[in-house]
């Protein structure tokens, strides 16, 4: 009786032990899911912002934006020809291995969709989203932003700036050729990669790279 009672309660303890590690992974994900609620817009009623922040990503052949940032930028774009925003601050990783993606982002704002060049600020140490929020707030002095990136990361990007003092909004970039299994691919990586995102909130992680404060931000204002 005894031998048959063990056989029964150990898969009850694994399934019990399956359910508590789900919740733990889940609680970052419903934590960046939560706070950005009522935080979303689409660009036609967006609020309006002095800076957009475009979060940077893959690098194609040649430095050109692959789709889904070229997607990040052409709403941008959208957003400055609405009138809500003035100035771009594109941030990325100015050595990555792909290439530089603010130098790519910028040369495409400014190049295939018409932005004012003084309308663009580029911050080459924005090596991942964290450190894109904390810089923008800490080093180009942004205290109110729009964030556009894909919607799969669109959450956890708008948590993390507002969890640094940033009173940021999200626009979903374009996302032209995504394909379901792409979406279902980015939606699980973000779903995990929310972890880290509340560990470095929750110990307000300094950046990987640190900078004194820019004026770049104002000054592209002033002349916006």
């Amino acid at each position: 009786m005894s031998s048959k009672l063990t056989r029964w309660r150990r898969p009850r303890r694994l399934a019990a032990t399956g359910v508590v590690l789900v919740l733990l992974v889940s609680v970052p994900w419903i934590w960046t899911t939560t706070a950005a609620a009522g935080h979303i817009h689409d660009v036609a009623d967006a609020p309006a912002a002095e800076v957009v922040i475009v979060l940077g990503t893959t690098v194609g052949a040649g430095g050109q934006p692959e789709a889904r940032l070229a997607g990040r930028l052409q709403t941008a774009a959208e957003l400055v020809t609405a009138g809500r925003a003035r100035v771009v601050l594109v941030s990325g990783d100015g050595s990555g291995d792909s290439g530089d993606e603010p130098a790519a982002m910028t040369a495409y704002l400014t190049g295939r969709l018409g932005v004012d060049p003084a309308r663009v600020v580029a911050d080459p140490d924005g090596l991942d989203t964290y450190d894109s929020c904390v810089r923008a707030h800490d080093v180009y002095g942004v205290r109110r932003a729009l964030v556009v990136t894909q919607s799969y990361h669109l959450s956890r990007a708008v948590t993390l700036c507002r969890s640094v003092g940033l009173d940021a909004d999200g626009v979903p970039a374009r996302c032209d050729g995504c394909g379901m299994a792409l979406l279902a691919e980015k939606s699980v990586r973000d779903y995990f990669a929310s972890g880290k995102a509340a560990w470095d909130a929750v110990r307000q992680r300094p950046p990987a790279v640190t900078s004194p404060p820019s004026p770049a931000i104002q000054a592209a204002l002033s002349k916006a």
